[in-house]
């Protein structure tokens, strides 16, 4: 009896082990797909940034037309985005300004939600493992509020 209890304490232990350690290595690989999205588009590379996405991915934001007040809905679909990326839109954003700051807020076997606080806005990413590979999804974003003091005259760019 008590060998039968050791090798099932054994067992479970390791099966832990094992279950802890490959969360970790999810976590990472979610992480790394949410870098070569934000590093891919701050420094322009296309490819980085389309190794991120699925290719169905929807990008959406909900913002305010300043003139009536109404929502608005954009949209933008992955080739829009890795083609925007490509033209160097991100690489705009000074170096000292490329915020990249990547949080898993939950994962459920293959689907994950992250968070980016990137330079001017902030991406709430659904992410899915898809052939092996965690792929983005979807997104939605929101502009941060511009800061009161005049900073410059250059637009922000955004993704």
């Amino acid at each position: 009896m008590n060998k039968v209890l050791s090798l099932c304490v054994v067992f479970l232990g390791n099966a832990a082990m094992f279950a802890q350690e490959t969360t970790m290595d999810e976590s990472a690989a979610i992480k790394k797909t949410a870098l070569n999205y934000i590093e891919g588009w701050y420094t322009g590379d296309a490819a980085r940034m389309e190794r991120a996405l699925h290719p169905e991915l929807a990008k959406r934001m909900i913002s305010t037309d300043p003139k009536t007040g109404r929502s608005q809905f954009n949209h933008m679909g992955a080739m829009t985005l890795v083609q925007r990326t490509r033209d160097g839109g991100g690489t705009k954003t000074p170096a000292d300004r490329q915020l990249k700051e990547v949080t898993i807020l939950d994962r459920f076997n293959n689907a994950a939600v992250v968070k980016i606080v990137a330079s001017d806005w902030i991406d709430y990413l659904e992410v899915a493992k898809f052939n092996g590979d965690w792929k983005i999804i979807n997104v939605l974003w929101e502009l941060k509020p511009k800061a009161a003091s005049v900073e410059s005259n250059a637009p922000a760019q955004k993704p």
